[in-house]
């Protein structure tokens, strides 16, 4: 039979003198060779049952902050694809005004990002050159140190998986030119109707619209 008492040890080394410990033991009754019972101290070591329970339940928690969710990843990938989209289309309207001039979104093939261009009236209308177009300086002159102004989805690795499709501008270009107002254009002088870019990732998809001629931008989540 085992029950817990506690001892009550006294010291008389100074300065506490008379200074009481406490110490608490197991009794532990046992028999002895010639059939007495004889009562052992024996301490209490090891962890309780409630104690590896918590230890345990801290280690789940631990595990479940520091794996990352996959899914999760995905979503703020593309969320954060749409909010770089939503800032650079409103960088280069506030730059057409700034500059009294004109700024594109120039969209890139297959739908792998997009480039922001200084154009005037004698290159409105040519087609994207990579090589030859005029690119705004970007201020982090991230891109292959050129200081180019290019997004694109497929290099950056914080937009992992993210396009973009259903590019509908006016006249069906793969552009959005702002004038010198900061509305839209689709010539020199002419204003441009509405655009509308699908920003698709592996989880959910937004669409951001254009407004004609202001250029207000709405966003939505859409399905598919």
């Amino acid at each position: 039979m085992n029950w817990p008492t506690c001892v009550a040890r006294w010291s008389t080394s100074t300065p506490t003198y008379g200074a009481a410990s406490w110490s608490c033991r197991s009794m532990v009754r046992r028999t002895t060779t010639d059939g007495r019972a004889a009562d052992v101290m024996r301490s209490r070591n090891g962890y309780t049952l409630l104690e590896m329970i918590v230890v345990v339940a801290l280690l789940g928690l631990a595990a479940a902050l520091l794996v990352p969710n996959i899914a999760g990843l995905s979503r703020m990938e593309t969320q954060a694809a749409v909010r770089r989209l939503v800032s650079d289309i409103g960088f280069a309207q506030a730059d057409a005004m700034a500059n009294q001039s004109y700024r594109r979104i120039q969209f890139l093939e297959n739908g792998s990002g997009y480039a922001l261009l200084r154009v005037d009236e004698s290159s409105f209308a040519e087609p994207f050159d990579a090589g030859s177009a005029d690119y705004v300086d970007d201020p982090s002159g991230t891109y292959s140190d050129q200081g180019r102004y290019v997004v694109d989805f497929v290099v950056d690795e914080r937009y992992d998986g993210v396009t973009l499709d259903g590019i509908e501008t006016d006249g069906g270009a793969d552009r959005i030119t702002f004038g010198p107002l900061g509305g839209t254009v689709s010539a020199i002088g002419m204003p441009a109707g509405a655009g509308r870019i699908v920003v698709r990732g592996a989880d959910e998809s937004f669409e951001v619209l254009v407004t004609p001629m202001t250029g207000k931008l709405t966003v939505r989540k859409i399905e598919g």
